[in-house]
This record gives structure tokens, C-alpha cells and sequence, in this order.
């Protein structure tokens, strides 16, 4: 995946530098459709796409007068796409942002809040203010991990994500018994909405 590609080469270009940092990269060896990413080929695009990717998130689907975000992180990505789609037949439109750092989008916060020196731009493209809606967050960590998204906008929230370790069965019965499935993200989606499904 080109995500990886860029925020390896990001990673590896702070080591042995001054003021520099190290870099935690959490991989899955979950299959996943590349194509998903839509990466542009124009290559502004493409520049500005990786520029969000290593900066920490960029958005992956997105809609005029989004009713819900669902920012996602890593192996999840199917679902949170199969979850956006079943949502549109609602007529619920929601916006997909894949979170590639959340520990880079946390310091990007910190800093507009005046406890660092870190760029925020990020926050401006990928969680502008007048397009704020409430928001889902899953992965298959821990939900805290990107729990203080909510708080760049304030929006209501659910953050879905393992809480607890040792389950063994396969992809989808596990994905469903920690409540990180498709449907457990659209029931969350619908909830933060008010919305009824027929």
C-alpha cells in the first residue's frame, strides 16, 4: 500500500537527524483491496494526498453536507467503507477519514492549543470546523487510540475498538463479537444521527 510506502519514508528520513523522532508502525497482514485508497494520479493530488498521509490523515470519502464521519484506521478500512455505503442507502451520507498517525494528529491539537510546536494544518483539511459531524472511530486496538478526535470539533461520538484480549474464531465472528464490524458501525452511526433504519 502507498500509505505504508510514504509514512516509512517519513519515518526513516527523521532518524539520526537533530531533533528527529522515532516511529511506531502497526501492520496487518489482513489483505485489503489497495483500490480503496483511490489514490489520485494527478500528480498535485497525489502530492497533496501523501502530504496528508504523512502528516497523520487524510480523507478517503467524502460528501458535500456529510451527517457522520467515520474516521478508521488500517486493516478496518473495508468495513468503514462497507458501513459508508449501507449508510447512503439510508440517505445518510458519511464521510470516511483514514487516520494513518494518531499520534501526529494528537501533537497537531496539542500544538493549536498552544503545548507544542507542530504543525496543525492537518486539522484544517481533514476535520474542517464547518463540515464537523458527528463522529465513529474503529480500529482494532484499543478505542481510546482515537477517542480524542471527538474533541477537535466537539461532536458527539462512539469509538469502537477491542477492549478486551483473547478471543480466537475467525475474521468476521471476532470483528463482530468486539463490535468492529460493519453493522456495529453503522447501528453506532445511527445512533449519533437520531436516525431510524426502515
Amino acid at each position: 500500500m502507498v500509505d505504508v510506502e510514504w509514512t516509512l519514508l517519513a519515518a526513516m528520513n527523521q532518524l539520526g537527524r537533530p531533533g528527529g523522532k522515532s516511529a511506531y508502525l502497526r501492520l496487518s497482514t489482513r489483505p485489503v483491496d489497495q483500490t480503496i485508497a483511490a489514490v489520485p494520479q494527478d500528480p498535485a493530488l497525489r502530492e497533496r494526498r501523501r502530504r496528508q498521509v504523512v502528516a497523520g490523515a487524510y480523507k478517503l470519502r467524502e460528501h458535500a453536507a456529510p451527517r457522520a464521519t467515520i474516521a478508521v484506521m488500517g486493516a478496518m478500512v473495508p468495513e468503514a467503507v462497507a458501513a459508508a455505503d449501507r449508510l447512503q442507502l439510508m440517505g445518510i451520507n458519511a464521510e470516511i477519514i483514514c487516520v494513518t498517525s494518531p499520534g501526529l494528529i494528537f501533537e497537531a491539537i496539542q500544538s493549536r492549543q498552544g503545548q507544542g510546536d507542530a504543525s496543525d494544518w492537518i486539522l484544517d483539511q481533514v476535520f474542517p470546523a464547518d463540515r464537523a459531524a458527528p463522529l465513529v472511530t474503529v480500529l482494532d486496538g484499543h478505542p481510546h487510540t482515537m477517542s480524542f478526535l471527538a474533541g477537535i470539533n466537539n461532536v458527539k461520538s462512539r469509538n469502537l475498538g477491542v477492549t478486551h484480549f483473547g478471543q480466537a474464531g475467525d475474521l468476521a465472528s471476532v470483528y463482530r463479537y468486539h463490535g468492529i464490524d460493519a453493522d456495529s458501525i453503522v447501528r453506532a452511526v445511527l445512533d449519533l444521527t437520531g436516525s431510524v433504519s426502515s
